[in-house]
Parts: C-alpha cells; structure tokens; sequence
C-alpha cells in the first residue's frame, strides 16, 4: 500500500506538471473610452439559444454574472430579463443582430420597460464547453484489500465564448470580445480514481469578466 501511494503521489506530481491551460481574450471596441454607468443602471445578460446554435452554456452565464458583480455594478441575470421581457427574448422572437434590436426597441412597451428596468446595456453571450481527444484506459475491480481501479484517462477540454455589448438607448454596438481558453484534463487510478481536471470554463469566465468590467466606470461619478 504504501509503494502504491508513492507511485500515485508521483504519478499525480507528473501529471500536473503537464496539467496547464493556456487562456486568450480577443475584443474590438470602436474607442477606448469607458462606458458610463449611472447609479441603479443594470447590465443585462443574456444568452443565444434556438434550434441552430447549441444552447449557451448556463454555468458559464452564471459565472460570469458573479464575476461582473459587486462594487457599485449591477448585472441583471438572465432568467430575471426573461421574465421581464416575455416574449419579446425568448429563443424563437429574441434578435441575433443590431437591425433586429432596433426593431424590437420601436415597441414603446419595450422601451418603456427598459426604462424602469434602468437597463443600460445588454451583453449577448454564445459559446459552449467541449471535451474531445480522450485517451487512456481505466480498469476497476477486485484488488487486494477491496475494489481497485487502474490505468488513466485524458481528455482536451475546449472553452469557446463570445459576447456582444449593445447599447439599449442608442441602439449601437459597444464591444466585441472572445475569449479561448483549452487544456488537458485527467483521471488517475492507482486503488481509487483521482481526477486532476484543468478549469478551462473558470478561467475562460475570468477572463470575459474582468475584460467586461473593465469596459464600463461604475461607481466613480
């Protein structure tokens, strides 16, 4: 037992050596001057999700909606923007472009719940997490002692997102931004399985976020 421990702890040691991700933020934006949020102006987010585009990743949303909040800056999530704007966003009626957006924001209702929503800007998210290139092989069952399991699986996890800023008020797009982030995940089992798994999702989320946030001065007037 106590060679087995060595061999994992040396194993794991190796594995993490190698068990890194490797994070790129990509963004456009028509000028470098901060966008002006006034006290109680709302950031919306909202993800794409219709029968051509795999449904955005919720977790991802999620994260990135806690990172951007807190200090004076208010994102409002997106179940809570849906419930506001049924039906006008849900999947089948929601705009994929500028010129839809400007259509929709001609219903006076729309605009008018803009206003009491003090939604500012809305940040339109698309992306998805991937797992592809598995390798390896685990085995479990009867060991010395009880059950086992040995060998190790690898996989390559991809983080692919992009958001749009629009400008509820002016109708103009504010920001571009993508962000790549990919590495290698694992599954050691030396008696019992050991997963050594790379946030390729989290650091994507970092990444978006931080770059978001620092778009817009918030709290500083």
């Amino acid at each position: 037992a106590v060679r087995y421990t060595a061999f994992t702890a040396l194993l794991a040691v190796t594995i993490l050596a190698g068990c890194t991700s490797t994070t790129t933020v990509d963004d456009y934006r028509p000028t470098t001057e901060r966008i002006s949020l006034e006290a109680g102006e709302k950031v919306a987010i909202l993800g794409r999700s219709d029968a051509s585009h795999h449904e955005t990743d919720r977790d991802f949303m999620r994260c990135l909606a806690k990172r951007m909040s807190g200090h004076g800056f208010q994102v409002m999530p997106e179940e809570e923007f849906m419930d506001v704007f049924y039906p006008w966003f849900e999947p089948r009626t929601a705009p994929k472009h500028l010129r839809r957006l400007k259509r929709i924001m001609q219903d006076p209702m729309v605009r008018q719940k803009v206003l009491d929503e003090k939604i500012s800007y809305l940040v339109w998210l698309e992306g998805e997490v991937q797992s592809e290139n598995a390798a390896g092989a685990m085995h479990c069952g009867a060991a010395p002692g009880g059950v086992g399991c040995f060998g190790y699986t690898a996989w390559d996890k991809y983080a692919t997102f992009e958001a749009i800023v629009w400008d509820l008020v002016d109708l103009t797009e504010e920001a571009r931004i993508q962000v790549d982030s990919e590495g290698t995940s694992y599954v050691i089992g030396i008696v019992a399985p050991i997963p050594l798994l790379t946030p390729v999702e989290g650091q994507a989320c970092e990444g978006m976020g931080e770059q978001l946030r620092s778009y817009f001065a918030h709290g500083e007037q």
